[in-house]
C-alpha cells in the first residue's frame, strides 16, 4: 500500500556533496516523523538524522554540521542533504517513516536504500 523509495545515491570524492532523496507513495494521508539510517559492511544499521512533521530535526553526532534534512510535505518526500563527505560515510542508506494510511492504519516503513561510496 506504501512505497518508500530512495534516489540520488552514488559515488563522490571525499569532501564532495550527495542530496538523497525518499519520495513515499501509495495510499497515503499523512506522513509523521521520517528519517534516514545507514549501514556499512559489517556494521549494524544507525541512525543518521530524523524530522517530524514539523520540522523538528535530530542528527547523529557523527554528521552534525555537515547532513541537511529537510522534507516536503506537499511532495511526501524527505531529503538528505550530505556536504563535506568522508570515507567513514559510505554505507547504503535507507529511508524510514510512519506513514498513515487513507484507511487509517499506521505503518513503520523503510525504502530498499541507495548506495552511497565516499572515495578517491
Amino acid at each position: 500500500q506504501v512505497q518508500l523509495v530512495e534516489s540520488g545515491g552514488g559515488l563522490v570524492q571525499p569532501g564532495g556533496s550527495l542530496r538523497l532523496s525518499c519520495a513515499a507513495s501509495g495510499t497515503i494521508r499523512r506522513l509523521y516523523t521520517m528519517g534516514w539510517y545507514r549501514q556499512a559492511p559489517g556494521n549494524q544499521r544507525e541512525l543518521v538524522a530524523t524530522i517530524t512533521r514539523d520540522d523538528s530535526t535530530n542528527y547523529a553526532d557523527s554528521v552534525k554540521g555537515r547532513f541537511t534534512i529537510s522534507r516536503d510535505n506537499a511532495k511526501n518526500t524527505v531529503y538528505l542533504q550530505m556536504n563535506s563527505l568522508r570515507p567513514e560515510d559510505t554505507a547504503v542508506y535507507y529511508c524510514n517513516g510512519l506513514v498513515l494510511t487513507t484507511s487509517l492504519t499506521m505503518y513503520d516503513c523503510w525504502g530498499q536504500g541507495t548506495q552511497v561510496t565516499v572515495s578517491s
